[in-house]
């Protein structure tokens, strides 16, 4: 957008909300509305009609693809959110969606990931954080006006005892109740405080607990959180659809007060507002004063955010937004509160489309003997997701990029995570296009009759017959080989898995048992999954671990050419600002990995990132990727961000001089 042209928006979905945000462009200083879509040709004729908008679509695509239009506000359903987000990120638009962004932590997540890799700006529409009173408030915080701040209490709810099951508020598919629709505000003005008072942006509660009435309908009807921070100070934030609220907002601090009676939707035409301050025994009430309305502040907030592609503060950010949608999960989950949304039947891929591999995917492949699939040379490991949406999400995008191995056990979660990767392969219809690695026999369960047992209840929890490949998650040196590897012989002729291999096994124990294999005409171990990594690990991460990243194994495997699927490749964080010779606040960093020779393994890759413009954990990665035997890299994204940062690692190619330099041979 150049000084002398105003911003060309055009708005998906024309409810309510549209209305006041079209009223607010015509008013704003930056902005114009040249294009509307609605479903229906007759709604987005007779909204154009009424703000004297002549392009008018009766479908979003249309919009989306309508050359003239550089921003789009979206005020659909939060439920369609992130299709629409998702959508017009890939069309180049920049993106005002409205408040909540998603209808969970996970879908912020996609949305903002997609906004980054299309270099699109994206903010979320909570219009308050751009009228001044907001600001007014922020600065007497900051300074110490009021003293200490100790509590927050905020409100916003409406309703009465009549329940209208037709209407969004009730409907649980469209993601309804009190805590997304408008208990998003108090949420997000709690945190924004708790940050002032640090000093910083916004901070995220440590803890958040909460009760609630969740009705007939099955969305929440009144309910209530409080919210504590690292800072000590706590808030009182609720919300209804069923009571009306006073929807104001106290701050209490050790020498005063601060009282906001409208906080939320303050002034949408432009006229003064007033809040009250009580400090040292004396009350103020101070008036502020703008003559543009709420919603042509938010416009204008936006265009100013443009350039940078960052939101102006204290308006939206990033990583604002994520900590907003964390904190609403939190708050449902204390109600037991869950959509059909967030459910293995409802949790649909995300842009409204179906799953498949994207066209610009940088995904490598290996061959694994006995296997009639390739493998990813990236594999997921399934382990940290904290719920079905989440998993699905990052799993979605992880397949997306061309990511076909997951890596799960029989006791990561007590085998939620087991549950939550068969449910998302059957709702995704992928089982043939997928491999799938299963683990057992962990210690002290390490015995052949458990392989059995755990195996059995891992391919039900899955909901398959069978796994591509096996691994012994642990060894037993009270057990001989030949004992496992008749257990293993029974499975593979069973059909239950294809191949198998040892998880922290030693290279004396697997030559034993593949010898003993052989004497006897049965398959081996074909696979070991160990950790291998640039950085070598000095003590085990956890009791049990083997890594085979010396020399001696190196060697080894070169010369047996055993594909090695490596856990912790990229070193758990070794490779990244969490680590330093400074830092040594992660105990588990500085006992595994803090030694001269690694630090200089990192140094290394740090400067050779640098070279070839990627990050240092790409190569990390790279440098496990390029070993003269079958490599294959195991990587946990807690985020979909990491995902993302990661995949670059595949693009890296190190040549075999630039390997040795790495691990400190030249």
């Amino acid at each position: 957008m150049s000084s002398s042209s105003k911003l060309a928006w055009g708005i998906l979905g024309l409810g309510n909300i549209a209305k006041a945000f079209a009223t607010g462009v015509q008013t704003s200083k930056t902005g114009t509305l040249v294009a509307v879509a609605s479903r229906s040709q007759e709604k987005a004729d007779a909204f154009g009609e009424k703000f004297n908008v002549a392009t008018r679509y009766s479908s979003y695509e249309a919009l989306l693809a309508d050359k003239n239009v550089q921003a789009v506000y979206i005020a659909t359903p939060h439920p369609q959110h992130a299709e629409w987000a998702i959508k017009a990120a890939r069309a180049g638009k920049h993106i005002l969606c409205e408040k909540p962004i998603g209808i969970n932590h996970a879908q912020a997540q996609a949305i903002i990931e997609e906004a980054r890799r299309n270099n699109v700006f994206l903010m979320e529409a909570f219009m308050y954080r751009c009228h001044p009173q907001t600001a007014k408030v922020l600065e007497i915080i900051k300074a110490g006006t009021i003293g200490n701040v100790r509590m927050i209490t905020s409100a916003f709810g409406f309703g009465g005892d009549s329940i209208n099951p037709a209407s969004r508020i009730f409907d649980a598919n469209l993601g309804g109740g009190g805590i997304l629709d408008v208990g998003c505000y108090p949420v997000s003005v709690a945190r924004l405080i708790a940050g002032a008072v640090s000093d910083k942006p916004f901070l995220n509660p440590v803890k958040v607990t909460a009760v609630g009435r969740v009705g007939e309908t099955h969305v929440d009807e009144w309910t209530a959180a409080t919210l504590l921070f690292e800072n000590d100070v706590v808030a009182q934030v609720s919300t209804a659809v069923r009571v009306n609220l006073d929807n104001t907002l106290r701050i209490q601090g050790s020498q005063g007060s601060i009282y906001v009676p409208v906080p939320f939707v303050p002034s949408r035409d432009g006229t003064p507002v007033k809040i009250t301050v009580t400090a040292k025994g004396k009350t103020e009430e101070i008036e502020i004063a703008t003559d543009i309305p709420l919603y042509a502040l938010e416009a204008d907030a936006f265009a100013a955010s443009l350039a940078k592609k960052e939101a102006v503060y204290p308006a939206m950010s990033w990583d604002d937004t994520l900590g907003n949608m964390r904190t609403l999960d939190q708050w449902r989950e204390a109600i037991g509160l869950s959509y059909p949304a967030e459910t293995p039947q409802g949790a649909v891929v995300l842009d409204g489309g179906s799953l498949k591999v994207s066209s610009k995917s940088v995904m490598k492949y290996g061959q694994i003997k006995g296997l009639d699939k390739q493998i990813s040379r990236f594999i997921m490991g399934c382990d940290n997701q904290p719920n079905y949406p989440h998993a699905a999400m990052i799993w979605d995008q992880f397949f997306e990029q061309g990511g076909n191995t997951f890596d799960t056990a029989f006791i990561y979660g007590g085998g939620k995570y087991e549950k939550f990767l068969g449910s998302w392969i059957k709702a995704r219809n992928i089982r043939k296009d997928v491999a799938i690695i299963a683990k057992g026999a962990h210690t002290p369960n390490c015995y052949p009759q458990k392989i059995t047992e755990q195996l059995k209840e891992s391919l039900d929890r899955l909901q398959t017959d069978h796994a591509e490949i096996y691994l012994m998650h642990r060894d037993n040196l009270q057990v001989p080989v030949s004992e496992f590897i008749d257990v293993l012989n029974e499975h593979v002729k069973a059909g239950r898995i294809k191949v198998f291999g040892g998880s922290n096994w030693t290279l004396e124990r697997i030559e034993e048992a593949n010898a003993y294999a052989k004497k006897t005409g049965q398959q081996g171990m074909s696979i070991i999954s160990n950790n291998f990594s640039l950085a070598q690990m000095l003590d085990p991460i956890w009791a049990g671990c083997v890594a085979c990243s010396d020399a001696r194994s190196r060697q080894w495997l070169e010369r047996n050419q055993m594909p090695v699927l490596s856990w912790s490749s990229q070193a758990r964080g070794f490779f990244t600002d969490r680590a330093g010779p400074d830092k040594r606040s992660d105990a588990e960093l500085v006992r595994v990995w803090y030694s001269d020779d690694n630090f200089k393994r990192r140094e290394r890759a740090y400067e050779l990132a640098k070279k070839k413009n990627v990050l240092p954990i790409n190569i990390a990665a790279a440098y496990v990727l390029a070993q003269p035997f079958p490599t294959f890299a195991l990587i946990g994204p807690r985020v979909l961000n990491e995902l993302t940062t990661s995949l670059p690692g595949l693009t890296v190619e190190l040549t075999p001089d630039e390997v040795k330099w790495l691990n400190l041979e030249a």
